[in-house]
């Protein structure tokens, strides 16, 4: 990771950006160790700060990098939208995973998650039990084959079962080019359960919107055709990313503002805080779907619900397509008649939304 040389004046203030013993301790007491460990069962992992502690910190250093010390060590801390670019153009070190031909078939995805989306809608209640259950056992099908729907609940469970088995047809096994690629497939899935119920209370919440995506969703046969239903998709995953702090680990000295940090600093990107920062995204803490249809939106780098650049997610587009047909399979059934929480739909949005405590209450079109 390289930057920009600057002048001596800009070195000067960047050596002093450090946070104070006070700011390093609410740091480390607010995080357990390890620093970046996902938290499965919320349905993504924690912010390593606070947005007020993060807006704190940017106030008081000018936005340039701060250098933070923690339990496990020392953390630079990009604060800055000018540090985005330089951020997102690393080599993170692992190649991406799916090349134009090696998603799944469109065809056999979507007609797996029309069968499995019957779970979905089986009842009255949507919550995330249900939407993990149905999740897994469409995982199970699209990497592992149609004979493999009955087994482990969770989708990574089946990573001993795929090394061991080969696919058929449409399977990832079969397609992939490179090991290991199937054990990405299904981390990808990790986080869809999660997104799916918020996305459908964020739409729950607008029924004009609902409306509509409902409207998009009975007119069309294939995920690739709703781009309605994707941008709520990629806006819910904007205010709730699964994974919402971005780590690289340097692999030579860079500079960052000027200042010179030797290999293998850790550096942090607080995605989920640029994504919703109100002093430069509009409408930060809304829910705005029509944002994603305004031209190079998804290359906009103050908004990356999969990141940018190398460091791309490697199952964006698989997790993308299997998330937006299963809300379709619900809207094109269902109407979401009740949400808890009851949200405010001219927001402000909570930071927060815990998918455990979804429950959407459905009922039939």
């Amino acid at each position: 990771m390289t930057g920009p040389g600057t002048t001596q004046a800009a070195v000067s203030r960047g050596q002093r950006a450090r946070a104070d013993r006070a700011g390093s301790v609410r740091f480390a007491a607010g995080r357990a160790l390890p620093l970046f460990v996902r938290g499965r069962g919320s349905g993504g992992a924690r912010p390593a700060f606070s947005p007020d502690a993060l807006r704190a910190l940017r106030a008081r250093h000018g936005g340039a990098p701060v250098l933070v010390r923690g339990l496990s060590g020392a953390v630079l801390v990009l604060l800055d939208r000018r540090e985005l670019g330089q951020f997102y153009a690393a080599e993170p070190g692992a190649a991406p995973w799916a090349g134009p031909g090696e998603v799944p078939s469109r065809d056999a995805v979507h007609a797996v998650v029309a069968e499995e989306a019957r779970h979905l809608t089986a009842a009255t209640t949507l919550d995330l039990l249900r939407a993990r259950h149905t999740v897994a056992r469409a995982a199970r099908r699209i990497v592992l084959g149609d004979g493999a729907a009955a087994g482990a609940e969770r989708p990574t469970g089946l990573l001993g079962r795929l090394r061991r088995r080969g696919g058929d047809g449409h399977t990832l096994p079969g397609r992939s080019a490179y090991a290991g690629r199937e054990e990405q497939a299904l981390r990808a899935m990790d986080g869809i359960p999660a997104t799916v119920l918020r996305t459908l209370l964020l739409i729950g919440t607008h029924p004009a919107e609902q409306d509509a995506a409902a409207a998009e969703a009975a007119g069309s046969d294939s995920p690739e055709e709703l781009p309605r239903l994707r941008a709520c998709v990629r806006e819910c995953l904007r205010l709730y990313p699964v994974v919402p702090d971005l780590v690289r680990v340097t692999r030579t000295e860079t500079l960052w503002r000027g200042v010179r940090h030797p290999a293998g600093t850790t550096v942090l990107l607080p995605a989920h805080f640029h994504q919703r920062d109100p002093e430069q995204v509009p409408a930060a803490h809304v829910f705005v779907p029509g944002r994603w249809k305004t031209p190079g939106a998804q290359e906009d780098i103050r908004m990356a619900p999969f990141g940018h650049g190398p460091g791309r997610c490697p199952g964006d587009r698989l997790g993308l397509l299997i998330t937006t047909a299963l809300c379709a399979e619900v809207l094109r059934h269902r109407r979401i008649t009740a949400t808890r929480p009851v949200l405010d739909p001219p927001g402000p949005l909570p930071v927060a939304l815990d998918p455990r405590g979804i429950r959407l209450t459905l009922t039939r079109r």
